[in-house]
């Protein structure tokens, strides 16, 4: 594998753990903020989690 799809799988990492952080800051706000954002913060994770695991999964296939 080249470099490229390491570098993908970082970004989509640290995208995964700066939308984290948010919900994390969206929890400990509270208030209407965390009514109106965290259904909406959880979906990005998951999506994002999703994706990071489907770029390390075909990382390790093609890397055989």
């Amino acid at each position: 594998m080249t470099s490229f799809s390491y570098i993908l799988l970082i970004i989509t990492m640290a995208a995964v753990a700066g939308v984290l952080f948010w919900g994390i800051l969206t929890m400990a706000r509270g208030g209407e903020y965390n009514v109106n954002w965290s259904n909406t913060i959880m979906r990005w994770r998951i999506i994002l989690q999703a994706l990071a695991l489907v770029i390390f999964v075909l990382i390790l296939l093609f890397s055989r």
